[in-house]
């Protein structure tokens, strides 16, 4: 039995979080983005602005991955990398002290998660990882964040979990990995995959339509995801096949359809090196951006075609979020931010020793 206690140290660490918000005036009306770091040797979530400048800093117990986001209450959840056990719901103004969320005993969660509109629910994705199947976690945020019960993801490994347009029904990516906390991030079941789209009413748990990948396709794991204009789901793969093998590794899945991969240019499928990090479409819903941090690259689709667009280079580049019009903010591990479109980046902060490590996710606020 594990623990799910989170030890005094760590939530005064984490509590003391908010005060180290910088001062900001008109917060509510600028664009905020929030990634994971590591700075200095110090696991943060961070609070930036469209300059690339920190508005919040929260010290985090280990490595983070990405956030649940509820604008309207100007707040959010932070999760600790899969196979995680913790989680810190906080202020993104730093006016109110953070809430230390722990994974239940038999659950590490999958780095993910998502409100409901209300604000009332947050979603997190986690692993029943002694049944060997994908859960979701269902977290009262009008009490503490307290668990209050889960729901199947209709698969294995689930990872993100996306709100669609109806406000009702969220899709998961089940990456259809399988995995236990007692082998790290070992992976258990490559051999019989099988990822897959769940479209999941938030109110019932009831899966109401499921899309997946042909079978000879199954060590495509979908781990990712972004809503373009039309409301249709984009998502980027990871292959977990032989390594000289270049398939497909980014998609679209229109309700009702089969799933549309596209390969893009051989040069760009080829640079991607079977890895997409991130995925986020611009601020008119009409251009996708794919990070892959092996191939050190960022390549741009139009949405309504799947015409790749271009690409831009960002050494170990990853998150990246919506921006203006054609372009988005990317962070590198390497400690660039940059904002970037099909034909032109412009650099906010410059890759440079001890700069702050981005992690895997920038998210906009």
């Amino acid at each position: 039995m594990r623990s799910t206690a989170i030890d005094r140290r760590t939530f005064l660490i984490l509590a003391g979080g908010a005060a180290l918000a910088l001062a900001w005036a008109d917060a509510a009306e600028e664009a905020l983005f929030l990634g994971a770091r590591l700075n200095s040797g110090r696991f943060e979530a961070a609070v930036i602005d469209e300059k690339g400048r920190d508005r919040l800093v929260l010290p985090l117990e280990a490595r983070g991955h990405s956030f649940a986001i509820d604008p309207p209450r100007r707040r959010a959840v932070a999760f600790a990398r899969s196979p995680g056990r913790f989680a810190v719901a906080f202020d993104v103004a730093g006016r109110k002290e953070p809430v230390a969320i722990a994974a239940a005993a038999d659950r590490h969660f999958h780095g993910h998660g998502v409100f409901t509109r209300d604000g009332r629910l947050m979603l997190a994705t986690e692993n029943d990882f002694e049944a060997g199947r994908g859960v979701v976690g269902i977290y009262d945020a009008t009490d503490g964040f307290r668990r209050v019960g889960e729901f199947p993801s209709d698969g294995i490994g689930p990872h993100e979990a996306m709100l669609l347009r109806d406000g009702r029904t969220i899709c998961v990516a089940n990456g259809g990995i399988l995995t236990h906390p007692d082998y790290g991030r070992a992976k258990l079941n490559l051999a019989t995959m099988a990822p897959s789209l769940a479209y999941i009413d938030a109110a019932s748990g009831a899966v109401v339509e499921k899309a997946a990948l042909a079978p000879e396709l199954n060590r495509l794991s979908i781990r990712h995801m972004a809503l373009d204009a039309a409301g249709h789901v984009w998502f980027g793969c990871q292959y977990e096949g032989a390594a000289a093998e270049r398939p497909p590794l980014v998609g679209r899945h229109r309700r009702g359809r089969e799933i549309e991969l596209f390969p893009g240019p051989r040069e760009v499928l080829h640079a991607m090196q079977n890895y997409v990090g991130s995925l986020a479409v611009d601020a008119s819903g009409t251009v996708l951006a794919t990070s892959s941090p092996r191939g050190g690259l960022i390549a741009f689709w139009d949405t309504e075609t799947g015409r790749c667009l271009g690409r831009q280079t960002l050494a170990d580049g990853c998150g990246v979020a919506p921006s203006a019009q054609g372009r988005v903010l990317a962070t590198s591990g390497r400690g660039a931010v940059v904002s970037a479109g099909p034909e032109t980046q412009r650099v906010l902060a410059d890759a440079r020793a001890g700069a702050p490590a981005w992690d895997n996710h920038l998210r906009r606020m």
